[in-house]
């Protein structure tokens, strides 16, 4: 059995950044409240681009928290969040494709399954555990729903 999780060094990264952006906020609308040193301008805009950052960064860390289980001809995917557990099984696979991308010399590959019910996940080798299990697996039990990439 391949368990794709999410790693927790991103999430403790992450987490870091959601707290300094909401002491941020708290620091601006706390200046705001007591001295008022900078023009009202100020004080909109920027808690307007935090709380816009803050949101943004948080449904990122929400929407990406799954566990994926491949194994026994089926895979299951589980959204602890939103409280929904599917098993598809590997003949509802309709297609799956891995994309490397080359960025700053690191190599980043994401692989996205989509499946006979018109449901897709994304998986990336940064964000999430096994990664390479996973793509092991589809490539022994479904290679030929493989989209291959064309070169240019």
């Amino acid at each position: 059995m391949v368990v794709i999780k999410p790693k927790g060094s991103t999430y403790f990264s992450l987490g870091l950044i959601v707290i300094a952006l909401l002491a941020g906020l708290v620091f601006i609308l706390r200046d705001f409240a007591y001295t008022g040193s900078f023009g009202l301008w100020f004080y909109l805009v920027a808690a307007s681009i935090i709380t816009l950052v803050l949101l943004m960064l948080l449904v990122k860390m929400l929407a990406g928290f799954r566990f994926i289980t491949a194994g026994r001809d089926q895979i299951i995917v589980k959204l602890p969040l939103r409280g929904y557990q599917k098993a598809y099984p590997i003949a509802d696979i309709l297609v799956w494709e891995e994309e490397v991308i080359l960025a700053n010399k690191k190599e980043f590959r994401q692989l996205t399954v989509a499946f006979s019910d018109q449901q897709s996940i994304s998986v990336s080798n940064h964000e999430h555990e096994a990664y390479s299990d996973l793509v092991k697996y589809l490539r022994k039990k479904a290679a030929k729903k493989e989209v291959k990439n064309k070169k240019a």
